[in-house]
């Protein structure tokens, strides 16, 4: 089975608002496998259901893997919801739809979230560091928030402006 596309920077579809998720079907599963799927293969920690066009409320995390090693173990959350954020960290993020890019971000440093898992279980998990920045990442996804949102309007518009370079000479190949 071929790997769902990860829309890229400028999509529209990525600046969209999703819409919560009012029953877990097979559909959604089948979601939620395909989702974990591209996350590794790309590869990355997270993914928001927006990222591969689905505006839904979903997105999958597993921030202990890494190519070189660590067990895959996927944590889907549906419709969370954040019941706290603390403190203050800045992270180098980098994002599967903002490709060649990385910045700066401010985030708290530490989170309560609560969500739904594909049994309809409620989840509440609390998270420091990277797995809470990769957490607010995602969400934001879910709400239409790049990360390049959250950066200077300077540094914002040169990514944009050599994106459309870049995009403008793929056209061309």
């Amino acid at each position: 089975m071929a790997l769902r596309e990860v829309l890229q920077f400028p999509d529209p579809r990525l600046k969209r608002v999703s819409e919560p998720i009012s029953e877990i079907t097979d559909v959604i599963r089948d979601l939620a496998r395909d989702m974990c799927d591209v996350m590794y293969d790309e590869p990355g920690i997270g993914l928001a259901a927006p990222q591969v066009g689905e505006a839904l409320r979903l997105f999958v995390i597993d921030t202990e893997w890494s190519e070189d090693g660590g067990e895959r173990e996927p944590k889907v959350l549906i419709n969370p919801e954040f019941t706290r954020r603390e403190g203050s960290i800045t992270w180098e993020e980098g994002c599967l739809s903002v490709p060649d890019y990385t910045a700066d971000v401010d985030r708290a440093a530490s989170v309560t979230i609560r969500a739904l898992d594909l049994e309809g279980q409620e989840i509440i998990e609390e998270a420091e560091g990277l797995r809470a920045v990769c957490m607010q990442h995602e969400m934001d996804h879910l709400d239409g928030i790049l990360f390049i949102d959250r950066i200077s309007r300077l540094k914002r518009g040169l990514y944009t402006k050599k994106r459309k370079k870049q995009l403008a000479a793929e056209a061309k190949e």
